[in-house]
């Protein structure tokens, strides 16, 4: 058995004939009787108080103890009695990665995770616990992608505070509890006139970056952070090796998602309008920092820039051009009034021509490894996923395939 326990009503004396006798302590009668104590893994003395009558009690910890630490399940108990929210805080501050992914994780398990769980110890962690908060965030409204996030993120603490031996087990992993369920919905690419519309209701100096969603799938941060070294005309190359957003609230410079770089084929007429774009408003260098706000500053020749001979802001764009080219190709209504604000349309945004990209591919044929490369997804599973309900050229081959073997076994009959 680890350790030993001492009984603090009784010690051990010697009398004068040598032979061992039992005396009572100062402390008998109150108090805690029986004190388990071991020496941990970190090589420090631990310790759990029983009262009297419960020495076997104590004995079975101990022993419990002693098997949790051979199975390499063992777990301080004092690191055990850590809340969620004190140990999620030391974990925030170990992330490294985006600081506006770290940022959002924080402010997600502030607003939604630490009022409900925050003050829980992880050692009292139970699968009911982690349900009955699932059903308080739907109760008040949050659910779909957004509660899969917090959920995704409480998750990740607890699997690092197992990794850490805070507690033994991640509730979360029980068959029981259930991640927030995400309505999936089918992505319906624009039709051809729909693109052009939109196009064409834009103003004249980000036409072009619809020709580089649509032709060359990039998503927005790419398109505004296009520079003029990133495009081959001679090869028929568009290099997509950065992009422009937003750290902290200010405008960086930085690798496209996921830090993924990759080639895309530039088509004819989309490498027309960037040289036509690029006659009527030449490339403008801009400085900014890369990857955070107080990152190394770098200089690019951008295509794409607003009136002023700056960047594009991503906001300025989407509301003074984006949304007002949206209600006049008929995408969504007119507001009523000056003061009433554009409808929301996410599933309209600029991502909306990507999807166009991909569906013109896979719709001619291109193979999916090739458009998941193209796109910059992480792996073909994640474009296959996406995007196999618009591959109506694979159900026309099993259509005409399954017909050539039955019109060949009917027509001896015939």
């Amino acid at each position: 058995m680890a350790g030993h326990i001492q009984d603090r009503w009784y010690k051990v004396e010697t009398g004068t004939d040598g032979k061992t006798v039992k005396v009572k302590t100062d402390r008998y009668g109150t108090g805690m009787r029986y004190r388990a104590r071991y020496i941990g893994p970190d090589g420090t003395e631990k310790s759990k108080s029983f009262p009297d009558g419960q020495k076997r009690l104590a004995e079975k910890w101990l022993s419990a103890i002693e098997a949790d630490m051979s199975r390499g399940q063992y777990v301080d108990p004092s690191a055990s009695r850590t809340t969620f929210r004190q140990y999620a805080e030391k974990w925030l501050a170990t992330q490294g990665g985006d600081p506006n992914t770290r940022a959002s994780t924080e402010s997600q398990l502030r607003l939604h995770a630490f009022p409900y769980i925050g003050p829980r110890p992880l050692g009292s962690f139970q699968p009911e616990h982690v349900r009955e908060w699932l059903a308080k965030l739907e109760e008040n409204g949050i659910r779909g992608p957004y509660a899969r996030t917090i959920y995704a993120n409480a998750r990740a603490v607890l699997s690092a505070a197992v990794d850490d031996s805070y507690l033994r087990r991640n509730p979360c992993s029980a068959r029981t509890v259930k991640a927030p369920a995400v309505e999936q919905k089918r992505v319906m690419p624009w039709s051809v006139p729909r693109v052009f519309a939109v196009r064409a209701a834009l103003p004249e100096r980000y036409q072009a970056m619809v020709d580089l969603g649509a032709g060359c799938g990039l998503r927005q941060g790419e398109i505004l952070g296009v520079a003029v070294d990133a495009l081959s005309f001679d090869d028929d190359v568009l290099h997509v090796v950065q992009q422009l957003k937003l750290s902290r609230s200010k405008p960086v410079f930085a690798p496209p998602k996921g830090g993924k770089l990759r080639d895309v084929p530039l088509p004819g007429p989309v490498a027309d309008a960037l040289r036509a774009h690029m006659k009527h408003h030449p490339p403008v260098e801009v400085t900014l920092p890369w990857g955070t706000p107080d990152g190394p500053k770098v200089t690019k020749s951008l295509v794409f820039t607003g009136p002023l001979g700056n960047h594009v802001w991503r906001t300025s764009l989407n509301e003074e051009a984006w949304k007002p080219a949206l209600v006049a190709a008929g995408v969504i209504p007119e507001p009523k009034t000056k003061e009433e604000r554009y409808a929301a349309a996410r599933e309209h945004g600029m991502h909306a021509l990507r999807h166009f990209y991909a569906s013109v591919l896979l719709d001619g044929g291109e193979n999916i490894k090739a458009v998941s490369e193209y796109l910059g997804h992480s792996d073909p599973g994640l474009t296959l996923r996406v995007y196999a309900h618009l591959m109506p050229s694979s159900r026309d081959r099993t259509r005409k395939a399954v017909a050539a073997v039955f019109e060949g076994a009917y027509a001896p009959r015939h």
